[in-house]
């Protein structure tokens, strides 16, 4: 018997990383030793403090039963209380923050939230996939806005056709950029909050890594600006500031009326996280901030041998200011499919291909800072024996 999938199945590109991990382990079962800048997830460990407190609360016989599908209050007040101390933003725990299983399942329901069946939604081009992706899973239809170099890959509002704008239901942003590593301005934000109270846009703002950064600069966030939380929300976790991607708490907070419709349909698809990894990200957020500074550092030395390395060779590229990714044109004569294709196949390097982020990603890869530097360093030896120098 045929099973027939749904048609918003058919409709779903398959997930980029998933790609990426089929073709690793394709490698590697052919002996070949690689190594893998694709994937952003963080190499070093979750600090002993927050373990212990996860150990302690999954001891409670209290945490063993279902939790709140929207989190536990002292959850929600510890993810307002960081925002006071980080951002200066006041948030009411009961009514503007939510908890969700990670921040990629409320970016991906959200679109579940607001859009029906043939409604817009702006998405960036390119951006990490799930905005799309969810938004295609509700039957919306993304119209994709540039992101250019020119623009320092902000979209520029002004562009998107007036038509276009009026038919846009929500807007999603991302800063600093995945897979950029742009970051945004007062100004910029400022910007946004205009157009989406122009065109009764809702603004779903992702902003995982605005707490890995360097050489001083400090992101900000899209909630600090003045009339944010009128026209939307904004995504956050501990994954990539704690090292704790495998834990999967994260949280949405800014409209009350949008945080409310999240949790909503949360209730009816989902029982909450585990208090217990709840109670660590509270240890996470309220505890000593030490790892922060180690983490960036860290990510600092390994951005400076990637960049160095490749510029080097023949690459004429800027350190970015934030993330733990480096955004690359692929030489001259090649496409981001062939050029990926070659390292890997020459170099047993892995590299993202740019078109995984959308069309206007092409003639780009991505590298992730998620190795040692002596595995970086070893990445751009290969590189530079099987490619050589370039010139663009």
């Amino acid at each position: 018997m045929k099973i027939i999938e749904a048609q918003r199945i058919k409709n779903l590109p398959p997930y980029l990383f998933a790609r990426i991990e089929r073709m690793i382990a394709q490698k590697r079962a052919e002996g070949v030793d690689i190594i893998s800048l694709g994937i952003g997830d963080p190499d070093m460990p979750t600090p002993d403090y927050i373990i212990e407190e996860l150990s302690r609360e999954a001891k409670n016989p209290a945490n063993h039963q279902y939790p709140s599908s929207v989190g536990m209050i002292n959850f929600r007040q510890a993810v307002a209380d960081w925002y006071g101390r980080r951002f200066g933003v006041e948030l009411d725990p009961k009514t503007e923050v939510v908890s969700l299983i990670g921040s990629k399942e409320g970016i991906g329901h959200i679109s579940w939230c607001y859009l029906d069946p043939g409604d817009t939604v702006l998405v960036p081009d390119p951006s990490y996939p799930v905005y799309a992706g969810g938004a295609i899973l509700a039957g919306a239809v993304p119209y994709y806005v540039p992101l250019t170099a020119e623009r320092g890959f902000l979209p520029d509002f002004a562009d998107i056709p007036s038509d276009v704008a009026k038919k846009a239901k929500m807007m999603f942003l991302n800063y600093p950029n995945n897979p950029t590593g742009a970051v945004a301005t007062e100004e910029f934000f400022r910007e946004a909050v205009a157009f989406a109270r122009e065109y009764r846009i809702l603004i779903c703002h992702d902003a995982p890594y605005t707490e890995v950064a360097f050489d001083g600069y400090k992101p900000i966030s899209f909630l600090q600006t003045p009339g944010a939380k009128e026209v939307g929300i904004e995504f956050h976790s501990v994954s990539k500031t704690y090292n704790m991607t495998g834990w999967r708490i994260g949280w949405a907070s800014g409209h009350p009326d949008v945080v409310e419709a999240l949790g909503r349909l949360k209730s009816n698809l989902d029982s909450g996280q585990f208090q217990a990894i709840q109670y660590a990200a509270i240890a996470a957020l309220s505890g000593p901030q030490d790892i922060v500074a180690y983490n960036n550092g860290v990510y600092r030395e390994r951005r400076d041998i990637l960049v160095d390395g490749l510029n080097e060779i023949g690459w004429k590229l800027e350190k970015p200011k934030a993330t733990i990714y480096v955004w690359a044109p692929v030489p001259p004569g090649h496409t981001s499919e062939s050029f990926a294709e070659l390292v890997l196949e020459k170099a047993g390097v892995v590299v993202t291909p740019g078109t995984g982020y959308g069309p206007k990603g092409a003639g780009y890869f991505r590298m992730s800072l998620t190795l040692s530097t002596g595995r970086l360093k070893e990445a751009i030896e290969r590189i530079k024996k099987q490619v050589g120098t370039v010139k663009f």
